[in-house]
């Protein structure tokens, strides 16, 4: 797909940051769209910038929706199929983040992650892939991450579902090739980019004092790694379905991190754990002071 002059793009998690800065990106080329996220004001503002910069005339559908929720993303998908005509792209964007230790992780978090990163991905899939093939071209662009290829401490939940949306996009992709039926996949690895991800972040108690100091302070320290805007990220994504990448990297931080899997596939590990040890809370030592007794 050379071209989103005229085409349909469907977009979870378009409230904000990479959803927001694609649903931009796409409707100065002429794309129209059906955007979706669970923050319906968020929406709005989408849609409102939206109108304000773009010129050429663009038909815009919006959702309120649950990624998590299978028959709401069914029932959305035949909605944009009617409401479009047609429905040529779809980025499953839409994601969370968790941080806890695997032992103390509550059963009901690692669902919500798994709900939203995973399933999310899933539902969006199978849902518009019927709409791609009928629309005789048509590409899923499905958002996992730079922990998708690197795993760290703290963020199993987090690893676990990014990991997942990278083997089901890449059989999914093989998957597509076999079957020549003018529909494609791409799987996208973002570093840090500066959306609300953070902010929007569950972090458990049992990680202060094991990795963080304090949960303030983990959020301030996470955003200083967001060194890659949401407009960037979007261009690479989008240039990206242009050439029929198979996997897309975001952000310097993403390619060095990859190059390290890659050369240190498993040695990598004891490299994140000796620079977790030197970042960690040091435990506190009680200070035993001692008084001579005077001479007589």
């Amino acid at each position: 797909m050379k071209s989103f002059n005229g085409r349909v793009a469907a977009i979870t998690g378009a409230a904000s940051g990479m959803g927001r800065a694609l649903a931009l990106a796409l409707a100065r080329e002429g794309c129209h769209l059906a955007l979706a996220d669970k923050n319906s004001q968020g929406l709005q503002q989408t849609l409102a910038l939206i109108e304000a910069s773009t010129r050429s005339p663009v038909r815009v559908t919006t959702q309120v929706l649950d990624v998590s929720d299978r028959p709401a993303m069914e029932d959305w998908a035949a909605r944009c199929a009617a409401e479009h005509g047609q429905v040529n792209l779809v980025f499953n964007n839409a994601g969370v983040a968790l941080s806890s230790t695997v032992e103390g992780v509550d059963y009901s978090d690692l669902e919500w992650i798994v709900g939203i990163n995973f399933w999310g991905v899933v539902h969006g899939t199978k849902a518009f892939l019927p709409y791609l093939k009928a629309a005789g071209e048509g590409h899923v662009i499905n958002t996992s991450s730079v922990f998708g290829l690197f795993a760290q401490p703290g963020m199993s939940g987090y690893n676990a579902t990014k990991f997942a949306v990278r083997g089901f996009t890449e059989a999914l992709r093989q998957e597509l090739d076999l079957q020549r039926c003018g529909v494609s996949a791409t799987c996208v690895h973002p570093g840090g980019i500066r959306t609300d991800i953070c902010r929007a972040s569950r972090i458990d108690a049992n990680m202060t004092g094991f990795l963080i100091h304090s949960e303030q302070q983990a959020r301030a320290d996470v955003e200083k790694l967001f060194i890659t805007d949401a407009d960037h990220a979007a261009n690479v994504i989008l240039h990206g379905v242009r050439r029929n990448k198979r996997r897309v990297l975001i952000g310097r931080d993403a390619y060095v991190l990859d190059l390290l899997a890659r050369c240190l596939p498993a040695a990598y590990q004891a490299l994140v754990v000796f620079a977790s040890k030197r970042m960690a809370p040091k435990p506190r030592t009680a200070v035993l002071e001692t008084h001579d007794e005077p001479r007589l």
